[in-house]
This record gives C-alpha cells, structure tokens and sequence, in this order.
C-alpha cells in the first residue's frame, strides 16, 4: 500500500494503530548524516482476539529542509507469538537506553 499526503498518512495510521493494542515499539540508530537516517526496530502488539504480534526491521528515512519526513523505505517482517515470548514491553526502562536491541 502506497499512501501519500497528509491525510492518507493519518487515516493510514489511524487504522494500524486501532488494531495494533498495547503496542511497544524499540528502535536502534544505524547511521545518520545530513537528512538521512536508518534505523532498525522491534515492535510487540496484540490483536482485538488477543492474538500477539512481533514486527521488525529496518527502516530508512529522508527529511526535508523543514525536517518533515520526505521519503521512507521498510522492510517489515510479522510473526505471531505467544504472550509468554514477548520481549518488548511499556516504554524502554532507562536501564535499556544507548543498548542495542537483543536479536534472540
């Protein structure tokens, strides 16, 4: 799916958030120079029939000269877990920042 304008950026959003409950994000700077960054994340959240979900990897940016998002690649990977295989869970304790995320 290829959304482009603000208003299809929010409604796309709006959709993936209201399926994506309880959802605990982490990410981990790769490299940045000028207007560009990348990144690669881990992300946890369930499904309205409690079903859990883990998606990761990376993600490039590009910013424009009023520091907007100007172009964004993903390459996103789903898999179903089990509750009890979570490992991203409520904001990142202070005794996690600056590490990298774990691979397991």
């Amino acid at each position: 799916m290829f959304v482009s304008g603000r208003e299809e950026i929010v409604a796309f959003l709006t959709r993936k958030w209201e399926r994506e409950l309880d959802y605990a994000l982490r990410k981990s700077l790769w490299s940045f120079e000028e207007n560009r960054i990348a990144v690669r994340f881990q992300y946890e959240c369930h499904d309205a029939a409690g079903q859990w979900w883990r998606s990761y990897g990376n993600e490039l940016w590009e910013f424009d000269e009023h520091g907007l998002m100007r172009r964004r690649e993903a390459s996103i990977n789903d898999v179903a877990i089990d509750e009890a295989d979570r490992r991203v869970q409520g904001p990142r304790p202070e005794a996690e920042r600056g590490l990298d995320i774990p691979l397991r």
